[in-house]
């Protein structure tokens, strides 16, 4: 299993890939991993002159040991430019936007491909996160989770609540959440998102309340659009001491029971299910 599919990302910040002062700054942000940027943050007349800069930013963020991701245009004409850009020793991933269906996830690992065997990586090494942004999406989330490449969903909560038609709150955006962590944990990948807007970046309070939620339903970090997101999805995302001390607690209770059967631990049960999501949250900590 390799990096890109295994890490424990809290927190994934973007960084428009235009923007030299940000891009310079951002492996300072402490963030699990960045995301440069050729879609949203960047205008379509500056767009070339970013795909152009990528390779270098890449290669220097690999020196300084970032974890880097790209996040593409959706449509086939800049997406062929941005994955030549993009496809690369040092990129981890790409996100892939206003992902609806599998077809999708097949056509780009073909290019990936292609792009792996003619700069010499090794094959699968790039992964995939797509992107969830719309409700058309949550009707195939099974097929998606499933799709080649694979290492993550993602949810776009601002583009979801603008296709749903309504502002984007935690009534509206509760239910695709927890949708989308269901379906990453049935397929063993990752899942990133909170149930409120990025935008409103000032609201802190809103914002952990919301990463609290999203970690209860099994999401696995946040995408990030400010660096003060950056802290608040790595202390949510994070374990608490005294979740860590219950870990620890169950695991020396189950090896002094002989590690096996049934064991109690004030007054509650712990068996092997339990056992195992105590070494998993130690694991995430590590």
């Amino acid at each position: 299993m390799n990096d890109a599919r295994s890490r424990n990302w809290r927190s994934l910040l973007f960084v428009p890939a235009d923007n030299r002062r940000l891009i310079d700054g951002a492996p300072q942000r402490r963030a699990d991993a960045l995301i440069l940027d050729l879609e949203d943050a960047v205008a379509v007349d500056r767009k070339a002159a970013a795909r152009a800069s990528l390779p270098a930013v890449i290669s220097t963020w690999a020196q300084q040991h970032v974890t880097t991701l790209v996040r593409v245009n959706a449509d086939s004409a800049a997406l062929d430019d941005d994955l030549d850009a993009a496809v690369r020793s040092g990129t981890a991933a790409i996100v892939l936007p206003k992902v609806e269906d599998v077809g999708v996830l097949h056509q780009i690992d073909a290019l990936i491909s292609t792009r792996e065997a003619q700069r010499g990586l090794a094959a699968g090494s790039v992964q995939v996160v797509a992107l969830i942004e719309s409700p058309a999406a949550l009707f195939c989330l099974a097929q998606i989770a499933a799709g080649p490449r694979l290492c993550g969903l993602a949810f776009g909560s601002e583009d979801f609540a603008l296709a749903l038609g309504v502002p984007p709150t935690l009534a509206s955006l509760t239910l695709p959440c927890q949708l989308i962590a269901l379906a990453a944990a049935a397929y063993g990948i990752r899942a990133f998102g909170l149930p409120a807007s990025l935008g409103n970046y000032g609201d802190l309070g809103l914002l952990r309340a919301a990463a609290h939620s999203a970690r209860a339903f099994g999401m696995g970090g946040a995408l990030c659009i400010h660096p003060a997101q950056v802290a608040l999805a790595n202390d949510a995302f994070s374990p608490s001491e005294q979740e860590l001390q219950w870990a620890r607690a169950v695991l020396a209770a189950w090896h002094e029971a002989g590690a096996s059967g049934v064991v109690s631990l004030d007054g509650k049960m712990i068996d092997k299910p339990v056992v195992e999501r105590a070494q998993a949250m130690l694991a995430a900590n590590l």
